[in-house]
């Protein structure tokens, strides 16, 4: 797969210069690129690093100097790393899938598959089951009871979606992805312990040997359109209604919803974020890696969360937050920076307490 520099930059709406004929097959960072490659420089300090390969192109920011840089071409964006997402989107050759079903998948008769679905190598399909034309089943994917999976979907390998999961167009999910597992909802014949703890904010009470008592999960899992789950990442059904992800919204490797969540449309949940049972997510909301969020609140639209923020109580829409137990992030910085002096209060704290006594020793 080769394209020329001009057929690259028009498809990105950026603009090309110099010997726009030349055809390149991949991208390469500037100091491994070779003749054939489009070096992402997409700004100074990674152009430094053209000299070490041999790159003819370059991929730069506006205003660069692409003849003083020694290039016979470039791509120049008005905003280069947005422009990578059609340069990959070009350049991507895929997974491999095969067309067709495989003979070793198993699909339902009374499953109902759209045109060209492909379907891998030891997948199962289940009873009626519906998947939207032009999707991919990775291999060893398993597709529950009543499930739809709308246009254009793909699964990479080894993806699990429960019973009568609802899932919207141009699905994404990453190897491992589990959608639709039991929510962890348990309980006790009487108050428990924990019950106990959590009113009096520490007593347990009279400690007592206790059973826990499973509860069901009724409702299964609603997922809109445009959304993407990472390798790993797991997400429960609701109890008695849908767990839902709303359109747009993207969800990292090893993140966890539990049973009842709510998230809504173009939110960005990172790496290991963990979410409790029925809290309710906003739209546009980005919760860096690592953050948890308690069960039973709610954040609001527009709020970004920074990495290994644990957010225990109602967020209100547009707020930055940091820290355990999370505050406004410039008050936590602030409270970071205090931290760091205490030593030195303290030992100034001594000093004055040692002259102060030996003032009044001395009177």
């Amino acid at each position: 797969m080769t394209h020329s520099v001009k057929d690259i930059a028009m498809a990105l709406g950026a603009q090309a210069f110099g010997a726009v004929d030349i055809l390149v097959t991949s991208a390469a960072e500037p100091a491994t690129a070779g003749p054939d490659d489009l070096a992402l420089a997409m700004n100074p300090k990674y152009a430094e690093n053209l000299g070490q390969g041999t790159a003819r192109v370059a991929m730069l920011w506006e205003g660069a100097d692409w003849q003083a840089l020694g290039l016979e071409a470039a791509i120049i964006a008005p905003r280069p790393r947005y422009a990578m997402s059609g340069l990959t989107k070009m350049l991507d050759t895929g997974q491999g899938y095969d067309a067709g079903i495989h003979p070793s998948a198993f699909v339902d008769p009374e499953a109902e598959l759209g045109e060209g679905v492909s379907v891998g190598p030891l997948a199962v399909i289940s009873k009626g089951a519906k998947i939207g034309a032009g999707s991919v089943i990775g291999a060893q994917c398993f597709i529950g009871w009543n499930t739809t999976l709308g246009e254009g979907a793909y699964l990479r390998e080894a993806v699990s979606i429960g019973a009568r999961v609802t899932i919207g167009d141009r699905f994404i999910a990453q190897p491992g992805a589990r959608i639709g597992g039991d929510g962890f909802s348990f309980v006790t014949a009487e108050p428990s312990n924990v019950e106990t703890a959590r009113k009096t904010l520490g007593h347990q009470g009279e400690a007592k040997a206790q059973e826990w008592t499973r509860i069901h999960s009724l409702g299964s899992v609603t997922i809109g359109h445009d959304v993407e789950i990472g390798m790993g990442a797991t997400i429960d059904c609701g109890t008695i209604r849908d767990t839902q992800i709303g359109d747009g919204t993207k969800l990292d490797n090893q993140v966890h919803m539990g049973h009842n969540v709510v998230i809504g449309r173009n939110s960005l949940i990172c790496g290991q974020v963990g979410i409790a049972g029925t809290a309710t997510i906003g739209d546009n909301v980005v919760l860096g890696g690592q953050c948890g969020v308690s069960d039973n609140i709610f954040v609001g639209d527009g709020v970004i969360a920074g990495g290994g923020t644990k957010l225990m109580s109602n967020v209100p829409s547009g707020r930055t937050m940091l820290g355990y137990p999370a505050t406004q992030m410039d008050k936590q910085v602030e409270s970071y920076k205090a931290l760091r002096r205490l030593p030195r209060l303290m030992r100034e704290v001594a000093e004055l307490k040692k002259a102060v006594f030996n003032s009044t020793k001395d009177t």
